[in-house]
């Protein structure tokens, strides 16, 4: 039986990425700060991407890495290089050291501009460190992704009550895609030979993407309400990131760096890098999957 390790699996992409394995039967190594529960076909190993003695015990006769650990929001480029970059490192590190051959990373769609906030920055370095790191190497650049756990779209869910949405700046659109979509297109590529030293940027199949007030209309009609989308122009995004700065410091939410990203206005995954039918296609409608979501989100008294 195929023994995959993977990082980051008690976050939001890497607990789909476990249930879809349960689902499957596999057999999964998962790096993790704390203590965790026992689950079915998963082995926790207590560490961090600083801790090499518990990357090796992870990679240790494992046939694949799935890479998905990292930071989407810090205070400094520092922080970030630390986290994503070096992170990176390390895990790649560990595969070569244990012989293991295949490497599935997670990157995502602000690597395209690495110029435009410190994030894509240390997203595309990361990209560079797997490309070069002589292992058989899928790249993933996910766009958006909601569902079940996640805490950045709940924020425009709990608006979509009140039916007001707001939204990046007039013109912009962006891809988006259903955890549970990803978390198969992961374990998907496991196996995939044809997938080698290939960068793929899945989505949900909406041709072009999302205009951003069709997207806000959706999450709307997910939680049953018809809503206003103002369109926030990126002066403004800026201003608030300051004043969240100002007055919750590192923990502010909305960054200069993430506000820079926010208004960006393409965010569309590139057809040209899409991933081949035959390999993966995207099974969750995205209408349908932001009911199941709100649905979800309000079982767990999220909204």
């Amino acid at each position: 039986m195929t023994l995959v390790a993977i990082t980051g699996g008690t976050g939001f992409v890497g607990q789909a990425v476990l249930e879809e394995a349960n689902r499957r039967e596999m057999s999964l190594r998962a790096l993790a700060r704390g203590e965790q529960g026992a689950r079915g076909g998963v082995a926790w190993i207590k560490g961090d991407l600083a801790d090499t003695a518990a990357l090796a015990r992870l990679c240790d006769g494992a046939d694949a890495v799935i890479h998905i650990a990292g930071a989407v929001n810090l205070p400094t480029r520092e922080e970030f290089a630390a986290v994503n970059i070096a992170g990176t490192q390390a895990a790649v590190d560990a595969a070569r050291a244990a012989g293991v051959r295949r490497f599935v990373h997670v990157s995502s769609l602000a690597a395209r501009e690495p110029g435009l906030s410190d994030y894509g920055w240390s997203k595309r370095m990361a990209e560079e460190v797997v490309q070069v790191s002589g292992l058989d190497w899928t790249i993933v650049r996910p766009p958006a992704i909601y569902g079940p756990r996640d805490r950045e779209i709940l924020e425009l869910f709990r608006a979509a009550r009140w039916r007001v949405v707001p939204m990046p700046p007039a013109g912009g659109r962006a891809s988006i895609l259903q955890v549970d979509d990803l978390a198969r297109l992961l374990l998907d590529l496991v196996p995939a030979t044809s997938a080698s030293q290939r960068i793929f940027e899945p989505d949900d199949g909406q041709p072009g993407g999302w205009e951003h007030r069709a997207l806000a209309r959706e999450i709307g009609a997910a939680v049953g309400k018809n809503v206003w989308a103002p369109q926030v122009p990126g002066a403004v995004l800026s201003a608030a990131a300051r004043l969240d700065r100002l007055v919750r410091g590192k923990h502010a939410k909305l960054t200069p760096d993430r506000a820079r990203y926010i208004a960006h206005p393409d965010w569309v995954s590139d057809p040209a890098r899409a991933v081949p039918r035959e390999l993966w296609q995207p099974l969750i409608a995205t209408p349908d999957g932001l009911r199941a979501t709100a649905q979800w989100y309000r079982a767990a008294d999220w909204l």
